[in-house]
């Protein structure tokens, strides 16, 4: 594997130690309707967390740890700003997966496209709908 494929594992790590902490706030404010969702969520992008440390080990690297706490982009008063949160934190981790899918190859470059798959279908369930480009949608 690439320095390329490590460097975008790495940004992949640090994002989905992100929308752990982000899931902790949504899941905290969201309304009781779609908190199993975001039970789901938390859950998945732990897993996912956890699987990238260890590629990240695999690929020659040290784990990037985890921010005390990380800075959410808007206030979250409420269920329906909890929505809106849900579906950004998993456009962010949509738009890391897409640069690990362009660096890495075989197996990994499978996984992170499961993984973009994974967050923009989530993405369209928390926002009711999707975008043309999932994970290339922050960078226009």
């Amino acid at each position: 594997m690439t320095t390329a494929a490590l460097d975008a594992a790495q940004a992949a790590l640090a994002a989905e130690h992100a929308a752990v902490y982000g899931y902790g706030v949504v899941g905290g404010r969201v309304g009781q309707d779609r908190r199993g969702e975001a039970t789901a969520a938390h859950a998945a992008h732990r897993a996912r967390r956890d699987a990238l440390a260890r590629t990240v080990r695999d690929l020659g690297g040290e784990p990037a740890a985890s921010a005390a706490a990380y800075a959410l982009p808007f206030a979250v008063p409420d269920a329906a700003a909890a929505v809106r949160l849900a579906a950004r934190l998993e456009d962010r981790v949509a738009g890391v997966y897409s640069d690990l899918v362009r660096a890495a190859e075989g197996p990994l470059r499978r996984e992170a496209a499961g993984a973009l798959r994974e967050a923009a279908v989530r993405a369209v369930r928390w926002r009711g709908g999707g975008v043309a480009f999932p994970g290339l949608a922050e960078r226009a």
